[in-house]
């Protein structure tokens, strides 16, 4: 489609302001003849001149007019909050088209941006009553003197207070993206001590970690973590916190989703470009979809997959791969979800060292 602007086209509205122009013209002459050759008397021709001309112009305008009119009520309507109402004639080949197209993009993006917004604020609803429903009954019974305040009980109460502060801080992390107050402080480091840290926090998560299921607690202490670092004095260039969080969050979502005694593998590999990390992270699990692929990292998407441990589980929050997402693109590199013969496997590439431009 040609842009507005570029030309001429022969459907745009300046090609009609232009051919009623010249029809007016050719109408003119064309009666000024006729008056010559039959000796009409001139106000008679100019009448019908003015006649015709009027007449014609009324039909382009009221052509060019009323989409405007439909226009202004969507907008109008779309102003108030309605983000269901479309502009007809999207399909008109000029420049009220463009329009037309482009007043409904946006109602497909206000429209899209509304939507997330009422289901932020039922997902987050939903997360913060979970933890503090359970909270509250624990304390409630500590307080009736239902139960004691032992370890085990205090212990169940630092779980969902524990609970609680990492969707704040998902979430304060997810404001200060939006808000776009969070800088990179990129330097160079070794990968395999760097990846071994993480993977030796992820363990004491994973040993630590209780998954409600129907038939009630059990811990996940079967999960095996293996780390593949090639070549062992591997380097990369980047922000060593905000990447604690991308590996942090994929380990633990393939922890969540891995079966019974399954393995979760992260692969560190050299990037393209200078101190660039090409990292994947293999667990066992069902997969994701095709289908589903391109939602994986939207905020509190927790997919279509059904869990491992049965109806029940404890499948996050949804943020995890969102804030992952957000960190790999905070360095300017890719995240994706890629074919796998058994499990899902994900895929992240950063740039290393920026590349001077020339």
């Amino acid at each position: 489609m040609t842009r507005p602007g570029s030309g001429l086209r022969p459907f745009s509205v300046k090609a009609k302001m232009s051919t009623l122009v010249v029809v007016s013209v050719f109408i003119t002459t064309g009666l000024l003849m006729v008056a010559v050759r039959t000796r009409t008397e001139l106000r008679f021709i100019t009448v019908f001149s003015v006649i015709a001309t009027l007449l014609i112009t009324q039909f382009v305008a009221h052509g060019l007019t009323a989409p405007l009119d439909e226009m202004t009520t969507v907008a109008r309507s779309i102003s108030h909050g309605d983000y269901t109402r479309r502009v007809s004639g999207a399909d008109r080949r000029d420049e009220l088209g463009d329009l037309a197209q482009t007043i409904n993009r946006m109602a497909d993006d206000l429209e899209a941006v509304d939507r997330h917004r009422k289901e932020l604020v039922a997902n987050v609803s939903h997360e913060l009553r979970t933890p503090i429903a359970a909270l509250r009954a624990v304390l409630e019974n500590v307080v009736d003197g239902v139960s004691s305040a032992d370890p085990e009980t205090m212990r169940t109460a630092l779980k969902q207070t524990e609970r609680l502060g990492r969707l704040v801080e998902t979430l304060l992390d997810l404001s200060r993206l939006d808000n776009g107050v969070v800088t990179l402080k990129a330097r160079r480091f070794e990968v395999w001590p760097y990846l071994s840290g993480v993977l030796k926090e992820a363990n004491l998560a994973v040993s630590h970690r209780r998954l409600s299921s129907g038939s009630g607690n059990h811990t996940r202490k079967d999960v095996h973590l293996h780390l593949d670092v090639s070549p062992p004095e591997l380097t990369a260039h980047a922000d060593a916190e905000r990447l604690h969080q991308v590996v942090a969050n994929l380990i633990d979502n393939a922890v969540k989703h891995s079966p019974p005694h399954g393995r979760v593998t992260v692969l560190a590999r050299r990037g393209p470009g200078p101190e660039s990390l090409a990292l994947e992270v293999l667990d066992e699990g069902p997969g994701i979809p095709e289908s589903e692929r391109h939602r994986v990292f939207e905020r509190f998407n927790r997919g279509e997959v059904p869990s491992p441990h049965g109806p029940g589980s404890d499948g996050g929050t949804g943020l995890g791969l969102a804030i992952a997402r957000w960190a790999v693109d905070l360095h300017g590199g890719r995240i994706g979800v890629a074919e796998s013969v058994r499990g899902c496997r994900i895929q992240v590439t950063l740039p290393g060292v920026p590349q001077p431009r020339g």
